[in-house]
């Protein structure tokens, strides 16, 4: 892709911070992923706004529904890789 120099102007604090954890080397890629990660945010709100206009708003109960999938799933593949990683260490030895 090809890029292009700009300026912006950021609190003194907050660029001194970035600056201190990424480098000066690394300070126009991190702009650039949360500048992308802003962009990923603001389509995102777009398309839930959309959604809700044709569908209505999610319900509590259709959240506390999704939540509780979520947690299902997570317990699943957490145990099932618990019993992947036990398997392969008896086989390993």
């Amino acid at each position: 892709m090809a890029t292009k120099k700009y300026t912006v102007t950021l609190p003194e604090e907050l660029a001194e911070e970035i600056r201190q954890e990424v480098g000066s080397g690394g300070f126009s890629a991190y702009v650039t992923k949360a500048v992308e990660r802003q962009r990923e945010q603001d389509r995102l709100g777009e398309l839930v706004t959309r959604l809700e206009h044709e569908h209505g708003s999610v319900t509590a109960a259709e959240l506390a529904s999704a939540e509780a999938e979520r947690r299902e799933f997570e317990r699943h593949f957490t145990q099932q890789g618990t019993e992947t990683g036990e398997r392969d260490r008896r086989a390993s030895r």
